[in-house]
């Protein structure tokens, strides 16, 4: 962070060598994730640890900026995670269960009389199909009623 090189994209020139960094020395993991994505998300925090640790050069003391970017790489691990459960939670689908799941991811907000009607199963089906995918946290269920609908987490 120290060495400027570009006019422009510095700060996504050392996301990219961290990335690398972390690939060559065993975290395999980090090319299924962004590294990107994650500071971009928490932006004001990421410049003021920069900043406040570069505010004391030359004698500076980075262990915050390090708290920062370690608590960057543990929260995308756990979003790796979290999907690699639900998929293979996914894999594990019944036909039916995967095209109830597939319609709902296209077609957020649906109610189970619209998924019985358009995917031509029975309407009792679809609901302990509904009720097994909100347990096993692979959709939202939405409202009481008449009123509930489904979406994808």
């Amino acid at each position: 962070m120290s060495i400027h090189p570009f006019q422009d994209g510095n700060g996504r020139l050392s996301r990219l060598l961290a990335t690398l960094l972390l690939l060559k020395n065993g975290y395999n993991w980090i090319q299924y994730v962004s590294l990107e994505h994650e500071i971009e998300s928490n932006k004001s925090d990421y410049y003021l640890v920069l900043r406040k640790c570069q505010a004391e050069r030359p004698n500076e003391n980075v262990s915050e900026w390090i708290n920062f970017f370690f608590d960057a790489l543990q929260n995308i691990q756990e979003q790796l995670m979290k999907k690699l459960e639900v998929k293979g939670v996914q894999t594990k689908l019944s036909p039916k269960e995967k095209s109830i799941l597939i319609f709902i991811e296209n077609n957020a907000g649906t109610k189970s009389g619209n998924i019985a009607e358009r995917l031509n199963i029975p309407n009792p089906t679809v609901k302990r199909i509904l009720t097994k995918m909100v347990n096993q946290n692979l959709i939202e269920k939405f409202g009481i009623g008449a009123g509930t609908n489904y979406a994808t987490k």
